[in-house]
């Protein structure tokens, strides 16, 4: 991966193929790549991930993968026919299933990155699941990144300063819940794009304010620009 690639990633979240595709036609392959999750995935499958790449697009897999290790390793070899940028694995599986993650990721030339904690769950959320406040969870998934080897970790604006002291610094850091206005949404750890930057993540994960924008090829322009100036 080239620091030259672009810093973001658009997150289509539909499962109507004609919604998909008249988001994606409206996309610059030099300014973002895209993100394909469950809803996608589930309803317009490999076609779907093969005509995003055959348009330019690199894709950012977004399925967080969370099974017995051999499962996650054979579904992660499966997409050995599609041209897979990067794909998703819950750190929470473990460190053995995240290390065969790492050597199905090798074998087809994809890139593999830890979801920690989703941007929808707050303090209260992890105690009552974990038994743990939220950056002591954070910090433990990390570590466990860290010991499988893992391309990167996918956290919230607010987790990049704990990945900035666990992680190496050459790993991914992907970061969701990026808003440069207010908007009342799912995501409640979120942050504008300049902030998430001088933070230090890599690429910056944006849906909505650009897939829900009226002019959608002048917000990803916007938002390209304005990480541009940092």
């Amino acid at each position: 991966m080239l620091m030259t690639d672009p810093r973001i990633i658009v997150a289509i979240d539909t499962f109507d193929l004609n919604q998909a595709n008249a988001i994606l036609d409206q996309l610059d392959p030099d300014l973002c790549m895209v993100k394909i999750g469950s809803v996608v995935f589930n309803a317009l499958g490999k076609s779907f991930l093969k005509h995003v790449s055959s348009q330019g697009f690199k894709i950012f897999l977004d399925l967080k993968l969370h099974d017995i290790p051999n499962t996650v390793h054979e579904t992660i070899l499966g997409f050995h026919d599609c041209d897979i940028e990067m794909l998703t694995v819950h750190l929470s599986g473990g460190e053995e299933m995240l290390k065969k993650a790492v050597l199905a990721g090798q074998s087809i030339h994809t890139k593999v990155i830890g979801v920690s904690i989703l941007t929808s769950l707050e303090q209260s959320d992890t105690l009552a699941l974990f038994g743990n406040n939220l950056d002591d969870q954070i910090s433990n998934l990390f570590k466990i990144a860290t010991k499988a080897n893992l391309d990167g970790v996918v956290c919230s604006p607010h987790e990049l300063e704990i990945a900035n002291t666990i992680l190496d610094q050459h790993k991914i850091k992907i970061t969701p819940g990026i808003r440069d206005i207010a908007v009342e949404d799912d995501q409640a750890r979120t942050m504008s794009a300049k902030q998430a930057m001088r933070k230090g993540a890599t690429f910056l994960v944006i849906g909505r304010p650009i897939t829900q924008a009226e002019d959608i090829p002048a917000a990803l322009k916007n938002f390209s620009d304005s990480i541009e100036k940092q």
